[in-house]
């Protein structure tokens, strides 16, 4: 089965042609599809495939010195940016109304991701994780750039420019964190999510809080068209390549069938039903990445064979060896030696 390739909107990413101008970097030369006018990227509800969106951020990389693209890009959002979504997040009665209507629709406004809202006592929880395989630089972005765009919404919404927030990211911290140190109010901690993705914490009830623009026809109006969107929109979902990326980001034996099937809201049959139609298993994408993250770690070198099998998840060193040999034909300590050999210049 061929890998799905998301539509998703453009309107986000032209968002950085400010940003990137200092850079002399054109975003909108780095999205449109040859062919295609400038125009029809610029229309409201312009779209681009989501393989295109991770050339872009590969492109990002090498034409711009500036590592912070996801966290800019996130501050420049706005509850207006959303379209038909943010519309109805402003015509909802509260502030929680409006958290609960985002919620539904998600995948208008990020089709790879999907957002959770959990609500214990007096605290509110934003969780977004992706729903695709995708690069880590990639996922990275999206993180940063989805987590600032929650803080600002939530600010906005509210009214309270010192609203209080905290921050848990699965990915490792990035060179630029200090830009996190300045935000006031702001609690973040990278690396700390089992599984992929962010989480955005309040220590409010934002039921109390009113949407000063609430209006009951406008939010009816907002759903129907949503609702109309959600059924044009790709249903499919390309379960092995998210387990994969999911498996690669944790790196440490973990997580299990059980938990990815958790995550999805699935029973582990029926994500093992999933990924067989696919042509896969769990237990084959597992020792696969299993497999590459090894050869990745030995041909680092900055681990001994093995802190290498302890790091993903082998009790016994026997055992990795044993695992790791059906798959290279070797052993750990000769495959560190070849590839030693093969990166090494020729006198």
């Amino acid at each position: 089965m061929a890998k799905i390739d998301y539509l998703v909107p453009a309107r986000y990413y032209l968002r950085l042609a400010e940003v990137l101008a200092r850079d002399h970097v054109d975003i909108a030369d780095l999205l449109i599809q040859p062919g295609t006018p400038l125009s029809a990227l610029k229309a409201a509800d312009a779209t681009i495939r989501f393989s295109r969106v991770e050339r872009l951020v590969q492109q990002l990389h090498l034409r711009s010195p500036r590592t912070d693209l996801g966290f800019e890009m996130g501050r420049l959002l706005t509850l207006s940016t959303h379209s038909i979504v943010g519309f109805g997040m402003l015509s909802s009665p509260t502030v929680l109304g409006a958290l609960q209507f985002i919620t539904r629709y998600f995948r208008l406004v990020m089709p790879t991701f999907r957002m959770r809202l959990r609500l214990d006592g007096g605290s509110t929880e934003l969780l977004f994780e992706p729903v695709v395989g995708m690069s880590h630089m990639c996922l990275a972005f999206h993180l940063e750039a989805i987590a600032m765009a929650a803080l600002r919404d939530m600010k906005d919404m509210t009214g309270d420019p010192s609203l209080p927030a905290k921050l848990y990211f699965s990915i490792p911290e990035p060179p630029h964190v200090k830009r996190y140190a300045e935000l006031e109010h702001l609690q973040y901690r990278f690396g700390v999510q089992r599984q992929p993705g962010v989480r955005v914490s309040y220590a409010q009830d934002f039921e109390r809080f009113p949407m000063h623009m609430a209006d009951a026809n406008s939010l009816k109006v907002a759903e129907e068209r949503c609702n109309a969107l959600v059924q044009h929109a790709a249903r499919e979902r390309r379960f092995s390549d998210w387990v994969a990326m999911t498996l690669r980001e944790v790196g440490d034996g973990g997580p299990s069938l059980q938990e990815m099937a958790r995550t999805l809201n699935l029973s582990m049959r029926t994500l093992n039903r999933y990924l067989q139609r696919e042509g896969s298993s769990f237990r084959e994408i597992a020792g696969r990445i299993q497999h590459e993250l090894a050869c990745e770690r030995l041909a680092a070198g900055t681990l001994s064979v093995t802190e290498v099998a302890y790091s993903l998840g082998f009790s016994d060193i026997a055992n990795f060896t044993r695992a790791f040999r059906q798959r290279a034909g070797c052993s750990p300590s000769t495959y560190r030696l070849r590839d030693r050999d093969r990166r090494e210049p020729s006198p």
